[in-house]
């Protein structure tokens, strides 16, 4: 079996190839969020180590490159204004095809392959030609590829135009609230099968999932530190035992509709037609009393 959509991933060996590409924008969009919710990895990892010509990008910070900046909630989604300054600012230019660059600093905590797949989920229906490093930067070092280090050169001004909102990608709680309804939709938590159970504490003030969602860990999806995706065959036989290829919609969520995304890319390889992630997660459902959950735990 095969991905339908190969080319939203490429190996070390076609990066190394296209180092000096002109058209080729390596983002790296590492992290390693502080309490408060910023992101650090530029000084504690990327100036350590990067691939060369190589763009710090940051989609960590609650507030960062692709997250609404007025938003109360961190990590909401962007204007295409924002994007497209963010995108402009890392250097990428139209016609550009942009490969995003992970890692994992604290397994459990930084996990670098839902940074990539938030990135590349955002970026994607906003209209960028975008593709994951398969195996992040963990597999570029273990192939022995070549590395820079330092403080990052100034980067010239891209002049790449968004135009696309990518809404269609995002759903809000009221499409959750339907789709829970709706015979042919389904709502997968992305989250820790400990934290579907309500085990974990959770992300607000409610432990357990939204009632009526089926778990579907990310972490089940791929086998490394860092964006080392599984074969197409695994990732559909966790995909379909979900069910997921049997509805026309899907909606995906987590804490704070991160680790979401992971699924969500997962699905996007098979080319499933519907897929949405929820923006707020449960740092809002969670929040908002009127809506159900779930707590196995407290039973």
């Amino acid at each position: 079996m095969e991905f339908a959509r190969p080319e939203y991933l490429v190996d070390p060996a076609w990066l190394v190839e296209h180092l000096d590409d002109p058209n080729v924008r390596i983002l790296d969009v590492s992290t390693r969020l502080t309490a408060d919710l910023h992101n650090t990895a530029l000084e504690r990892c990327v100036e350590i180590e990067r691939v060369p010509n190589s763009v710090f990008f940051d989609v960590g910070s609650g507030h960062g490159a692709l997250s609404a900046t007025d938003a109360t909630l961190p990590w909401m989604w962007p204007s295409v204004d924002q994007v497209r300054g963010a995108m402009r600012a890392a250097g990428v230019c139209t016609g550009d095809r942009v490969v995003l660059v992970g890692r994992t600093p604290r397994p459990g905590i930084d996990e670098g392959t839902m940074w990539c797949t938030r990135a590349w989920w955002t970026l994607h229906h906003m209209g960028v030609n975008v593709a994951i490093l398969h195996g992040g930067m963990e597999r570029w070092l273990a192939e022995g590829h070549p590395v820079a280090s330092g403080p990052l050169p100034a980067t010239p001004m891209g002049d790449i135009e968004i135009t696309a909102d990518g809404l269609t990608a995002r759903a809000d709680a009221a499409d959750v609230t339907h789709a829970l309804t709706a015979q042919t939709s389904c709502v997968i938590d992305a989250l820790s099968a400990d934290n579907f159970a309500g085990i974990d504490p959770g992300y607000g003030p409610r432990r357990g999932h939204i009632t009526g969602a089926v778990n579907l860990p990310s972490t089940q999806l791929f086998a490394g530190p860092t964006a080392a995706f599984h074969g197409a065959a695994t990732i559909h036989r966790h995909l379909a035992d979900a069910g997921l290829f049997d509805r026309e919609q899907v909606i995906t969520y987590c804490g704070g509709a991160i680790a979401a995304t992971v699924v969500a890319f997962a699905l996007a390889l098979f080319d499933h037609p519907s897929v949405q992630v929820y923006d707020g997660s449960l740092m809002e459902w969670s929040r908002d009393p009127s809506l159900s959950m779930t707590n196995p735990s407290a039973d």
